[in-house]
């Protein structure tokens, strides 16, 4: 007999080689009725699987979360047999499950298109509402083959030698159809639902070489209710109008062009709101940080030793000068190899290590604003999201082990209150740990891990439920484990951006050492902090989370001011000489352009206020403001709307400041 144990702990015999499908219809017909799938042991299966050993057995019914992963691979076996049945010859390839939803290569000598679409999803709800069973068959290597091959599917052929030699065969049916594929799956068709969409079609190259055959691939999306794929078509509209590309052109913050791949230029505007989330973070570090410079080139040799030469080179630039390209034999040319860095902690550990350190000077903690630039390639570029050059708020903290833990809450803490000020109040952080290719012993990994575990126990804890938690095994980076934080932003997308990682490896591969209160060298914790990450990154998040709309702080232009004829020009510029006395970003728009066309043109823009003045306004000393969204027109004087708008483009930290002061007084 094997021991089943079950979520509540109760342990009950059953005879090897029961299914799932046995125990559940034993406990509750009802039970087997709702459950479309088993984990055993945490690990999905056939709810017809047999259970051969002692295992813990957890029932999965269609609304479980892990659930979503079935239906969308049922989807995707759906979607195959849908295409094969209203094309003929229509050969199919692979069909993972992906981010949001799912896809199906196709080898067909006419590639579909979205008007193909209709069609397709009539066929999948045919198939969908006959309700055919999903049954497991093992075959052997032979026989699989010669299935697969007299049907002319030669790119399944193909998969199946790639399959490790002793490895199962699996095919699984629905009804007539079958196909090869790894499983599990759930009871039936049926139980996928009407929840399905097909999303668009792309060109992919078998097995993603260029040198294949080009096939279509058609993308698809499920859920488990009707309301959440509506909600996820929402959330897709809503991403499209706020795509920072799109808003960029429109508010002419930035640009990108061939001979600059994955570069940004930077216009005016564009560069004053990078500016002003730069001058935030400063004042943020200023209490607590130094600010350095590290040089954006170094000598090969130092990334070796780092290690990033070995593990992070295809990532990386290397450089030599003009010179030694064109006179490569020349004796008095620098043949040396440089590499623009791709982060800044080695530059970082070079100015600890200069000069005598102690105990007492910990810890310390080195900021900058690095410009890093990494290799993307080129179909992976994406906007500010995905560049080859980008800044990093990067930070390392030299430390003692005994600060450590005190150090990444205070980390912590700075992190959550930045987040709340660019208006982010989820957040989820989670603990990466040891990859399979690393450096450091596995005592270190240990060692590191067990402080970042307490660690996350105490921001759970002490943060009020504010911050969610989790794991993600294996995602360390080679050097160390690290917290990722993830943001969510207006629309219910989610965004990792922080991160605290554990450095034990880079302060001994350089030899960095502190004297401790023993008199003796010491090897101290490097700590790497990144709040926004890649500065670019985050704006490209900001943009389109604030779909444009920033807060008055933090608008690249505050304030436009219109006059509605020229006659009262002289005095817009009086009223805007006095905004940016005031500090404020002003400028008048004296075009000779109707006040309509203006304020159209502005409010496309993103301008958050809109001033006009005419004639009226200019006799009393007052102007006529406007928002952003809103129809409504408020007049107020000028001394009330420069002290109002001073009052609203105050930082949120320089807000606190400001009360704190008071306060004190």
């Amino acid at each position: 007999m094997i021991n089943v144990t079950f979520p509540d702990g109760a342990v009950r015999e059953f005879a090897p080689g029961t299914t799932g499908l046995d125990i559940a219809k034993g406990i509750s017909p009802s039970l087997a009725k709702r459950t479309v799938a088993m984990a055993l042991n945490g690990a999905l299966a056939d709810l017809n699987d047999p259970i051969e050993r002692d295992a813990r057995l957890e029932f999965v019914s269609r609304d479980d979360p892990r659930a979503l992963e079935l239906i969308r691979h049922d989807a995707a076996h759906v979607l195959a047999e849908a295409v094969q049945t209203l094309w003929p010859g229509t050969q199919v390839t692979i069909g993972p499950v992906i981010e949001n939803g799912f896809y199906y290569d196709f080898a067909r000598n006419e590639p579909f298109t979205p008007e193909d679409f209709p069609a397709i999803e009539a066929e999948m709800r045919k198939i969908i509402a006959r309700d055919k069973p999903f049954t497991k068959e093992v075959w052997t290597r032979d026989e699989a083959k010669r299935v697969f091959a007299e049907k002319g599917e030669g790119f399944k052929v193909e998969l199946i030698d790639a399959i490790p030699a002793g490895d199962d065969l699996k095919i699984y049916r629905q009804g007539d159809w079958f196909d090869l594929c790894r499983g599990p799956h759930m009871t039936s068709t049926g139980k996928i639902g009407e929840a399905f969409k097909l999303m668009k079609v792309a060109g992919a190259y078998w097995r993603g070489d260029s040198n294949n055959q080009m096939l279509t691939r058609i993308y698809a999306t499920a859920f488990a209710k009707k309301e959440d794929l509506e909600a996820y078509l929402h959330q897709l509209e809503e991403a499209e109008k706020r795509d920072h590309r799109r808003l960029g052109r429109e508010m002419d913050l930035f640009h990108f062009q061939e001979e600059g791949p994955g570069t940004v230029f930077w216009h005016p505007k564009g560069w004053t709101l990078f500016q002003t989330m730069i001058a935030y973070m400063r004042r943020r570090l200023r209490a607590d940080y130094d600010e350095v410079n590290a040089p954006q080139i170094l000598d090969k040799s130092l990334w070796e030793t780092s290690g990033h030469w070995g593990w992070y080179q295809e990532n990386m630039f290397a450089v030599k000068s003009a010179h030694a390209f064109t006179h490569p034999n020349d004796p008095d040319a620098d043949q040396r190899i440089f590499a623009l860095k791709p982060m800044n902690c080695p530059g970082h550990v070079q100015i600890f290590k200069h000069g005598l350190k102690s105990y007492r000077d910990l810890p310390i903690r080195l900021a900058e604003f690095g410009a890093v630039h990494r290799y993307e390639a080129s179909g992976a570029l994406h906007g500010l999201m995905r560049v080859r050059a980008f800044t990093q708020d990067d930070a390392h903290i030299f430390c003692t082990e005994e600060q450590l833990e005190a150090e990444c809450l205070k980390i912590n803490e700075l992190m959550m209150s930045v987040y709340a000020d660019f208006g982010f109040e989820e957040v989820v952080v989670k603990l990466a740990t040891r990859p399979e290719k690393r450096v450091g012993t596995d005592a270190m990994w240990d060692h590191a891990e067990g402080i970042l575990r307490k660690v996350l126990d105490k921001m759970a804890t002490e943060s009020g439920g504010r911050i969610k938690t989790g794991v993600n095994e294996g995602e360390g980076t080679f050097y160390g484990p690290k917290f990722e934080y993830t943001l969510r932003d207006a629309i219910g997308r989610e965004w990792q951006c922080g991160t605290t990682q554990v450095d034990f490896n880079l302060p001994e591969r350089f030899g960095a050492f502190y004297i401790g209160a023993d008199g003796e060298k010491k090897q101290p914790v490097m700590v790497h902090r990144a709040i926004c990450g890649s500065m670019e990154r985050f704006l490209g998040i900001l943009i389109e989370s604030h779909a444009g709309h920033f807060p008055l702080w933090l608008a690249p232009e505050q304030i436009v001011v219109c006059p509605i004829t020229s006659d009262v020009d002289d005095y817009a510029r009086q009223v805007t000489a006095k905004l940016r006395d005031a500090g404020l970003r002003a400028r008048s728009d004296l075009r000779n352009e109707k006040i309509s066309y203006k304020v159209r043109e502005h409010s496309l823009a993103k301008v958050p206020v809109i001033i006009a003045v005419g004639k009226k306004e200019a006799a009393e000393a007052a102007v006529t403001v406007r928002r952003l969204g809103s129809q409504a027109q408020e007049v107020m004087s000028l001394d009330a709307a420069v002290a109002r708008f001073l009052d609203e483009a105050t930082a949120p930290d320089q807000m606190r400041a400001q009360e704190m002061r008071i306060a004190a007084e």
